[in-house]
């Protein structure tokens, strides 16, 4: 450590899920870890449940237990998903089924909340990370260092700069990567909602006008809604009164879940498929939306960034005692084992969104007939299942 640096073997920029599990992950195996994030906000007292859902994969638990992070959850607070079933824009239905898959439980509907908090009391118990409540401002890499300056006019010096800062990504920024971004001209509309039925631990999702919906069980006959809509759909569904939200939800899904009683103010996000061409740069790594940006129809987003931590922790935990973790090599193996996985799930999310955008009678025809293909082969979706839980 000189004067004015502080010296680790990872610098972490940027906190959200992806972030602070990957410093998890670093500093459970022996890193010297600067995370540069900040605290997760509280959660709003008032409302029952977090607006930000996700839908974790069988990866994305065997990360979090690994971390020691998803036995400290509130597990009351959180629901398994047993069935799926998926509605086209005619009459075909697809039906995925944990009994039938002889798995578990499909995923578990999680509050962002519940995780990013527990991640942040397991990082303040952790000797190896040192916490920056700070933005990076700047970013000099030489061959044997890299240096991130900090608003607070402190300076850190890594082996290796990880962005895991989000789909504007400033590390990103910084490096010669790429990217290519394509506005899909929808908005995801979410919004919890207690429902009149039961839901089963069942998931659901209808496609309808090259629009998608999909209501996602949580505890206590709760409901989690994830609206794929139409921008200027969107601003008219987020202009709605709850009840009137609510209405609009119930004539969308046919009443599937009874009445809906809004529970908590809906929000809405833009949706766009993001690509880089390199997740990789001297000395830096990038991880989660900075590195990939897709359609969340299938839920898998956040389960493909947890799925880049798990993969840059492994290689660095197999790594040859004579390599620092900016080696070139190094850096090269994480983006080929990353390369397969996020290019699939980039192909399956925007085709079908594509397929299901497409007017007519012929198209809707010829897609709803695939789906009852499917839906008639136990292989193949056993086969889906399987990809999906990572």
């Amino acid at each position: 450590m000189t004067a004015n640096h502080l010296t680790f073997h990872v610098a972490i920029v940027g906190g959200g899920l992806v972030g602070k599990s990957a410093a998890l992950a670093l500093a459970q195996a022996g890193q010297r870890v600067a995370l540069i994030a900040q605290p997760a906000a509280p959660r709003p007292a008032d409302v029952p449940f977090d607006a930000r859902i996700y839908a974790l994969s069988a990866s994305s638990q065997a990360l979090l237990e690994r971390l020691r992070v998803w036995q400290a959850l509130d597990h009351d607070r959180l629901s398994p998903v047993y069935d799926m079933r998926v509605y086209g824009d005619a009459e075909a239905e697809l039906h995925f089924s944990a009994f039938q898959a002889t798995v578990p439980q499909l995923a578990w509907i999680v509050e962002s909340s519940l995780i990013e908090h527990a991640l942040d009391a397991a990082l303040r118990f952790s000797p190896q990370v040192t916490w920056f409540d700070a933005r990076a401002q700047g970013l000099d890499v030489k061959p044997d260092v890299a240096h991130v300056a900090l608003t607070s006019g402190q300076v850190l010096e890594a082996d290796l700069v990880v962005g895991a800062d989000g789909a504007h990504s400033w590390v990103r920024a910084q490096t010669e990567a790429q990217v290519k971004r394509r506005d899909y001209r929808q908005t995801g509309v979410v919004a919890n909602f207690k429902a009149a039925r039961p839901h089963g631990e069942t998931a659901y999702q209808w496609f309808k006008d090259g629009e998608i919906l999909a209501l996602l069980p949580l505890p206590d006959g709760h409901v989690s809604l994830v609206w794929s809509a139409e921008t200027e759909h969107a601003r008219e569904l987020l202009a709605l009164e709850p009840a009137q939200l609510a209405a609009a939800v119930e004539r969308t899904t046919h009443g599937r879940l009874g009445e809906l009683e809004c529970v908590g103010p809906a929000h809405g996000f833009p949706l766009a498929l993001q690509t880089v061409d390199r997740l990789i740069a001297p000395r830096v790594a990038l991880i989660g939306d900075a590195a990939h940006l897709i359609h969340p129809l299938a839920g898998q987003g956040m389960n493909l960034g947890l799925r880049d931590v798990a993969t840059l922790a492994d290689v660095i935990a197999r790594k040859e005692p004579f390599r620092d973790l900016g080696d070139p090599v190094l850096l090269r193996r994480y983006e080929r084992a990353r390369r397969e996985d996020i290019g699939a799930l980039m192909l399956a999310t925007d085709g079908l969104q594509r397929l299901f955008s497409v007017p007519g009678t012929l198209a809707r025809s010829v897609r709803n007939f695939g789906m009852s293909l499917v839906g008639a082969q136990p292989l193949v979706k056993r086969w889906l299942v399987t990809a999906a839980l990572g």
